[in-house]
């Protein structure tokens, strides 16, 4: 059915109530590889709940543990049939507002904010914006960028060229980070269990020898690197992180990020140290003065 663009943007994704507490922090910073080694004062404050903090990267599953009984539209897109195979998440872009508290109560309000014809794929932008339930305050904004494979071709605009391009120079560090046999495991119990990431067989089915990690997983793993690295430890000083998924990553294998400081923003990349592929591109951390 043909991508219906008038209907699709600005139509409303629903409302959800959902929220976390500090054990969800703590699995979720595990669940990108934090607590190595585990006496160290750094790790301990992702994993420990004496001086805990919080990584922004948190806010894609910020209550994947908690569904809500409040009222949604599901996972459908106005002006848009598609099957959910069909589906690839090509980027993932967080904006937060304030520091993320240890523990909150939210409500988050969904809509899609543009849709762009890639030719063989259409590409959704959908937007959320979370605020505390009680108080109302804005705590982050998400933006998903889904690629539908064989919805293209519907004579919408192409949208904006990628940006967050690496200088032409050497990058000013790389960060090495080393994942284990079993990240992907961990990393499920935040709310995603696509037996991609855990059934040697469905991973088979999908084209891969063994199951791979997730890309948000990876979207973590590059953003813990930059926060300890450049930032002092201080995930307060992210005020947003942007990038495209370029591949895959395998449990085990060793990330190796690399950094480039561009004023306000630290450009970054992603790529596997046993392959030389690339995991992220396009990706860059804006920094809070």
């Amino acid at each position: 059915m043909p991508v219906d663009r008038e209907k699709a943007v600005g139509s409303s994704l629903g409302v959800r109530e959902g929220g976390w507490d500090v054990d969800d922090v703590i699995l979720y910073h595990l669940g990108i590889g934090a607590g190595v080694p585990a006496t160290e004062a750094n790790e301990l404050e992702y994993t420990y709940e004496k001086n805990l903090k919080v990584l922004p990267s948190f806010v894609v599953v910020a209550g994947g543990r908690r569904p809500s009984a409040a009222s949604t539209t599901g996972f459908k897109i106005p002006g848009i049939e598609f099957n959910l195979t069909q589906l690839l998440h090509g980027e993932q872009d967080i904006e937060i507002h304030r520091p993320l508290p240890t523990s909150a109560e939210t409500k988050t309000e969904g809509r899609v904010a543009d849709v762009f014809d890639k030719g063989k794929a259409a590409l959704v932008i959908m937007e959320n914006e979370t605020r505390d339930r009680d108080s109302g305050e804005l705590l982050y904004t998400t933006r998903m960028s889904a690629f539908i494979r064989g919805e293209g071709g519907f004579g919408g605009p192409a949208g904006p060229k990628p940006g967050n391009e690496p200088p032409e120079r050497e990058p000013d560090g790389v960060v090495e980070t080393r994942t284990l046999p079993q990240q992907a495991l961990l990393y499920r119990l935040n709310g995603d269990k696509n037996p991609l990431h855990a059934d040697p067989e469905f991973a088979k089915m999908a084209g891969f020898d063994t199951p791979i990690i997730h890309g948000l997983c990876s979207y973590g793993i590059a953003c813990k690197a930059i926060v300890d690295a450049v930032l002092g430890g201080d995930p307060t000083r992210v005020a947003r992180y942007q990038a495209r998924f370029r591949g895959v990553a395998f449990p085990g294998e060793t990330y190796l990020t690399s950094w480039w400081n561009e004023g306000d923003d630290i450009v970054l990349s992603v790529k596997s140290k046993e392959r030389d592929a690339p995991i992220i591109s396009n990706a860059a951390i804006s920094v809070r003065s």
